[in-house]
């Protein structure tokens, strides 16, 4: 696996990394088993760059346990801000006194005296964003985090949080379906301020790699059957999107997943995405994508056939989408 920066200064990580919430949480039941497998040949195989978050349901105790002999070859991120035990109903919270008590419960999950990248997992509407990171700036002069990142923060707050303490990565969705990024500001802003940029859910959440064809081969449990692209005629709509991949894939030679994921890795060199997988075989495939070379004219062809807002229905849920900071 190549290796890329997180920002022209920032730490070396995998040029792909690992995205563990499916191990865990919202795609139905996993093989814990099999999990652990892929965690290892992950390691094993170069792609350490691991990402976890305190909300992933038991996630990080799955996660410290895999890493436990391996810790020192792994560049291990995780996230706070989603609480799911108010009521019932998820809040976000970004005070200083629940930054320092969610990073410090992290630690005790994963096993480990400190991680290598703390991310405000949504910014919290009714703390202003410096107060937070000046708390999450305390956790790196306590040795507790190296480096800390936002996730899903406009370029504004971007701005501000980098004006209080370095920002090595801001984690956003960024998939050939969600090129949200390319226009509200967000990765320009990346760009100029030298931070790193990790695109979640790079394959469209399993869309664009041509495995379901229809609404119900998604497990009953399944998250992405509450979310409107997966739903009703926007299911159908979309279908046409990860058919139009499988032929450029089919043309390339490579597979759909390594096609989407190469078109990331060609938009920028600070660009490291974090496709997940419970899988071995998904793994090793995934990873080769690093190895894949698109020409301008291919480049060319991808971005024609997927201008910026060509998926049907929103990214996430009315209950969620408000949660995004714009």
């Amino acid at each position: 696996m190549s290796q890329r920066t997180l920002g022209p200064k920032g730490p070396t990580v995998s040029a792909i990394g690992l995205g563990c919430m499916g191990m865990s949480a919202f795609y139905g039941v996993a093989d814990e088993a099999e999990a652990v497998r892929t965690l290892h040949t992950a390691i094993d195989e170069g792609t350490f760059f691991l990402d976890t978050a305190d909300i992933y349901r038991d996630n990080e105790i799955l996660v410290g346990r895999a890493i436990a002999d391996r810790r020192e070859a792994v560049f291990l991120a995780t996230k706070f801000g989603i609480r799911g035990d108010i009521g019932g109903q998820r809040t976000i919270d970004g005070s200083p006194a629940y930054v320092q008590a969610a990073c410090d419960r992290s630690l005790q999950r994963l096993g480990v005296d400190h991680v290598d990248l703390y991310y405000q997992h949504r910014v919290d509407p009714n703390t202003p964003i410096e107060e937070t990171v000046e708390a999450m700036a305390a956790l790196v002069k306590a040795g507790k985090v190296r480096h800390l990142g936002l996730s899903e923060a406009s370029a504004a707050t971007i701005r501000r949080a980098h004006a209080v303490h370095p920002i090595t990565a801001v984690q956003t969705e960024y998939s050939l379906w969600t090129r949200d990024p390319e226009v509200n500001g967000v990765l320009d802003t990346c760009r100029e301020l030298g931070i790193g940029f990790v695109p979640y859910s790079p394959l469209g959440r399993g869309f664009l790699t041509g495995r379901f064809t229809r609404p119900e081969d998604l497990p009953e449990d399944d998250y992405r059957r509450h979310t409107p692209r997966f739903q009703g005629a926007a299911f159908y709509e979309n279908l046409a999107l990860a058919e139009h991949v499988q032929r450029l894939a089919e043309a390339k030679g490579c597979t759909p997943a390594q096609l989407a994921l190469a078109w990331l890795l060609h938009r920028g060199e600070h660009i490291v995405p974090i496709p997940g997988t419970t899988k071995v075989k998904r793994l090793r495939e995934n990873a080769g994508a690093a190895a894949v070379t698109l020409t301008a004219d291919e480049l060319g062809e991808i971005d024609a056939r997927f201008p910026v807002g060509v998926a049907v229905g929103e990214r996430y849920p009315a209950s969620s989408i408000g949660s995004i900071d714009k």
